[in-house]
């Protein structure tokens, strides 16, 4: 979410050489965080005493916490200043981080990467504003360029990071290592960014905020724990689904019966932007939830070591870098929704060729297939975030890109619980299925000389690796067939002659 608070430079020109490291450090941290815990979870899942699918939270409940908090960066910003809620964000983020480093049970751990969650949200955007501020006009497309580039860090740098962490030192490492990044970048920020005028008493909608945050909330709850509750069987979850009910209810009423909402309403009545924004969520719950579960299946499943299997995940963000450039040049020559359908081709193809991988999958195999679906997210996210705000005015953009971020983290988010949730039911029938087979005439063959409780042991253990296995790619065909559906929506999307005008819009994280 870009905010444009622009102001003069006291005291001449500012260090733009600085402002920049500064600003990408900030970047480059929100955005490892939300794949450098990745590679890890396996570790953490044992270190905290974990399910399969708990461990999940983990994941969501930083995205959850950075979805809710991302819409209202723009008023505090305005309030506080920017520099000051700029460096306010980072302190936050550094503290929580250090707090996760040290959480020793899940709850701990889940409430701590709420916290990251709240104060990460305000980086990405800040930093984007204050480059937009510090670049001349003749400039900002460099400046966007890097910060674009810096984004795309974060998918390519987390797995083989927290890789090498977790397997030099521990996982919490992929949490320490944020602390001395975080003072430098907390220094360098008091001492080259300048501050802004502040808009003292411009107003907040806080009730729509407060029915958004409940509604978000119960979704989240409800997908999270709807497995281990038997989904709506469960009081708990009929009470999540209701609230999330009550919640969306009230902020559409209230919304558009106020005279300031938390959104203008103006937003929802371009069908490009709502119909660009629910084509994101469904692509980001097919990448996240892809992209949660590799790293676990290629340590659980294939015995691949922490830091290898980083490693193999790394390609995807190259393939995405890749794409990204070459969009760049075929947007003219090519319109959006060629580009966006030629995306999500190709991603159900790497995904339908995913779910043909078995227990003796090549480590080539899974860097080409990851090259290709990290490729699929470069031709898709870049023309579909230009259309999303090229039918919009000028004043809803600063509205619009928070939206459209909000959207996103529901998503990824969603996409994480969703197949994680598959992902254990699939396991348990296939376990039960496959034990069918097991007879004292046909078995799987096990070392000789075990005793009776030590063989069912490595039987039972055997079956489970495989039932999994099976589930991965239950879960893959799965995702690659929602690809597939995606396509006919994109047929859809208006696509306006004329190119956008005003500030350039970037691609949040």
């Amino acid at each position: 979410m870009a905010i444009i608070l622009r102001t003069r430079h006291p005291g001449g020109a500012p260090n733009k050489a600085m402002i920049t490291v500064v600003t990408m450090a900030a970047t480059i941290m929100q955005v490892l965080d939300t794949t450098i815990a990745n590679v890890a979870l396996p570790h953490m899942q044992g270190s905290l005493g974990a399910t399969q699918d708990q461990i999940a939270w983990v994941l969501t409940s930083y995205l959850v916490a950075s979805a809710i908090a991302t819409p209202v960066t723009a008023w505090i910003a305005s309030q506080l200043g920017r520099t000051r809620l700029f460096t306010f964000a980072l302190g936050g983020f550094t503290v929580a981080s250090m707090l996760c480093g040290i959480a020793t049970t899940l709850p701990e751990m889940v409430l701590f990467r709420l916290l990251q969650g709240i104060f990460g949200a305000a980086l990405v955007p800040l930093s984007q504003s204050i480059l937009l501020d510090t670049y001349p006009r003749s400039e900002v497309g460099r400046a966007m360029g890097i910060f674009s580039m810096g984004v795309m860090v974060g998918p390519i740098l987390g797995p083989i990071v927290g890789g090498y962490l977790t397997d030099q030192l521990t996982w919490r490492w992929c949490f320490y290592i944020n602390v001395p990044l975080g003072v430098v970048a907390i220094l360098g920020a008091l001492a080259f960014i300048p501050e802004t005028s502040r808009a003292i008493g411009r107003k907040l909608d806080w009730l729509g905020f407060g029915f958004l945050s409940l509604t978000i909330a119960a979704l989240q709850l409800a997908l999270d724990r709807g497995e281990q509750k038997g989904w709506l069987q469960s009081p708990e979850i009929m009470i999540e689904v209701a609230l999330m009910g009550f919640g969306l209810y009230m902020f559409v009423i209230h919304s558009a019966t106020t005279r300031r909402p938390f959104f203008d309403v103006r937003l929802f009545k371009d069908r490009t932007f709502v119909l660009s924004n629910a084509i994101m969520a469904l692509i980001m719950l097919v990448y996240y939830g892809s992209m949660a579960l590799t790293p676990q299946m290629l340590q659980g499943e294939l015995n691949y070591p922490v830091l290898t299997a980083g490693l193999v995940m790394a390609p995807r963000g190259i393939g995405t870098i890749g794409a990204i450039l070459l969009v760049g040049r075929l947007t003219k020559l090519v319109g959006p929704r060629i580009l966006i359908g030629f995306g999500l081709a190709i991603s159900a193809l790497s995904l339908y060729l995913m779910s043909g991988w078995n227990l003796m999958v090549s480590p080539r195999e899974i860097v080409l297939l990851g090259l290709l679906q990290g490729a699929s997210i470069g031709f898709i996210n870049v023309p579909l975030t230009t259309n999303a705000f090229t039918t919009l005015a000028d004043d809803l953009r600063t509205e619009a890109s928070g939206f459209y971020n909000l959207m996103r983290n529901i998503g990824s988010a969603a996409g994480i619980s969703i197949t994680s949730a598959i992902l254990v039911r699939s396991a348990q029938i296939n376990h039960g299925y496959l034990s069918e087979f097991i007879t004292p005439f046909r078995h799987i063959q096990l070392p000789a000389g075990l005793s009776g409780a030590a063989e069912l042991a490595l039987l039972n253990a055997d079956l489970t690796r495989q039932a999994m296995m099976i589930s991965y790619i239950n879960v893959f065909m799965i995702l690659a067939v929602l690809c597939l559906l995606i396509i006919p929506v994109v047929i859809f999307l208006h696509v306006p002659r004329l190119p956008p005008s005003g500030e350039p819009v970037v691609i949040g994280e």
